[in-house]
């Protein structure tokens, strides 16, 4: 079986486009290591390769340039070429375009939705800036941080406080930037909460807040690219002279910041920051949800959040087909865990995903969201990796015909699932 795959591997690499040179754009390589779960596969982390979320059986799944099988092979690992992705090359795009690689929304787009949405429906919807990208901060581009509330309007609804009526889903896309088809799920959510009637008695008692893009300077990044979009991970915020600038957004926040899964070294695409929460865009979403949720947690790994805790936090990531809860940071469990555990096992049984910690289905990290969320407040927090990770929906950049046609259907009824569980949760 290994002649088969080293095979495979060898044919794969003659057959994918020649290396850029080095002055060029660089193709990049998805390479299948052997990394079992535990030690093996939180070093690969640790040395701040880009490990994508992904897993089968023993091995996992690094990205990288044409060097990077070499580097692996030094660190004492037996990588193979899984497959080559082009080179991105960042063709000019007219200033008012509003799609890239085939129908993809830009940031841009997506504000400008939000907006039109609270104008067409305002007695459903309202829009609150909740704070500036990196880039805005600094004076050179960048974009507001908005969210957008859907509810039938009564009083007290959409207000910045914990104390509100009632109770709150909270979902946000392109955390990652790269992993667009999280922002067109974002979108196709929004439209679908103002638009279908089936979903109306649920908005009855229920408020929902949608981020479509919650790391916009890195979005403008990706869609620089056109049609071959580039692979850019994490917001703008940094210099690297050898990989991407910027700082992993899902490794900075500040619950057990710094530990698994995260590193120290600016290029690595899972750069954890100079300290915890020192992004301005995971300070933004912080204080959001402080603002959202009331804390119902004691302090403590072990503690667990009240049974009278309302709502839940989802974070769209790509891809895997995970249904993943905390803790993420470790194996061990939350006080929570057979409540947090049931609401996953029923997402993922209208998808078709998998239910676990991360630890049990791909590996620890640490600084993530949605551990963050849980440890804070007590709320129950998700990420979802949607997608396959092979196939023509598969990966990052699936055709954007794959989003009506594969994706929307599976994520649909997990919303739906979320949506009912955010009342009572626990």
């Amino acid at each position: 079986m290994r002649t088969a795959v080293a095979l495979i591997a060898c044919l794969a690499l003659l057959l994918s486009p020649a290396p850029a040179p080095a002055d060029g754009p660089q193709a990049t390589y998805v390479l299948r290591v052997p990394a079992p779960l535990g030690d093996s596969a939180q070093r690969l982390l640790g040395l701040g390769y880009d490990v994508l979320e992904q897993r089968d059986g023993d091995d996992l799944f690094v990205a990288g340039d044409r060097n990077t099988a070499d580097e692996l092979r030094a660190d004492g690992y037996r990588p193979a070429v899984e497959r080559v992705l082009p080179p991105s090359r960042r063709a000019p795009r007219s200033v008012g375009d509003a799609t890239y690689y085939g129908g993809y929304r830009t940031i841009t787009a997506h504000l400008a939705h939000l907006d039109q949405v609270s104008a067409a429906h305002p007695e459903l919807a309202t829009v609150v800036d909740y704070g500036d990208s990196w880039r805005k901060t600094q004076g050179s581009g960048g974009h507001d941080l908005k969210a957008i509330c859907i509810t039938r309007k009564k009083p007290g609804d959409c207000e910045l406080t914990p104390t509100a009526p009632k109770p709150r889903l909270f979902v946000m896309g392109q955390l990652h930037a790269r992993e667009i088809t999280t922002g067109d799920m974002a979108w196709r959510f929004i439209d679908d909460l103002v638009a279908s009637a089936d979903l109306a008695a649920l908005l009855d008692e229920l408020e929902v807040w949608v981020v479509p893009i919650a790391n916009p300077d890195g979005v403008d990044i990706v869609e620089s690219g056109g049609d071959t979009p580039v692979l850019q991970r994490k917001n703008a915020n940094g210099t690297c002279t050898s990989g991407p600038r910027g700082v992993d957004l899902n490794r900075n926040a500040g619950s057990h910041w710094g530990e698994a899964g995260s590193s120290a070294n600016q290029c690595s695409e899972v750069h954890r920051g100079t300290r915890a929460d020192s992004e301005v865009e995971v300070q933004a979403l912080e204080s959001l949800w402080r603002k959202l949720y009331r804390d119902t947690r004691a302090p403590g790994d072990t503690a667990a959040a009240t049974q009278d805790t309302t709502g839940a936090v989802i974070s769209m990531h790509s891809y895997g087909d995970y249904v993943l809860f905390p803790w993420g940071w470790s194996t061990q469990k939350t006080g929570n865990d057979a409540a947090l555990r049931k609401m996953a096992q029923d997402m993922a049984a209208v998808s078709g995903f998998r239910a676990g910690q991360p630890g049990e289905l791909l590996y620890n990290a640490s600084g993530a969201t949605d551990d963050w969320v849980y440890d804070d407040l007590g709320v129950p927090s998700f990420v979802w990796e949607i997608g396959a990770s092979s196939g023509r929906c598969g990966g990052f950049l699936p055709p954007f015909s794959c989003q009506q046609d594969v994706h929307w259907p599976k994520v649909r009824p997990m919303l739906v699932s979320a949506m009912k569980a955010a009342k009572r949760p626990y």
